[in-house]
């Protein structure tokens, strides 16, 4: 999949995570601070930024796009 040249690495690293399936609850808030150096909280705050940014939608559409899903879906609940 081509990626475009202007998203930062850590934007495609983010993507790279959230393609991944974990086990259990717990596994990803350790990968997260395991391989990227990064709190859930400061994760999940770049990750929303990157669900708006068009460079993620152009380099990765099926992961932008189901999250942004999810992300509406806990929005109409609350």
């Amino acid at each position: 999949m081509p990626l475009p040249p202007d998203l930062p690495p850590q934007a495609l690293t983010i993507l790279a995570l959230e393609r991944r399936p974990f086990p259990t609850p717990g596994a990803k808030e350790r990968a997260i601070r395991e391989e990227l150096n990064l709190s859930p909280v400061h994760y999940y705050q770049l990750l929303n930024a990157l669900l708006d940014d068009p460079r993620a939608l152009k380099s990765d559409p099926v992961t932008v796009n189901r999250l942004r899903r999810v992300r509406e879906s806990r929005r109409e609940e609350r």
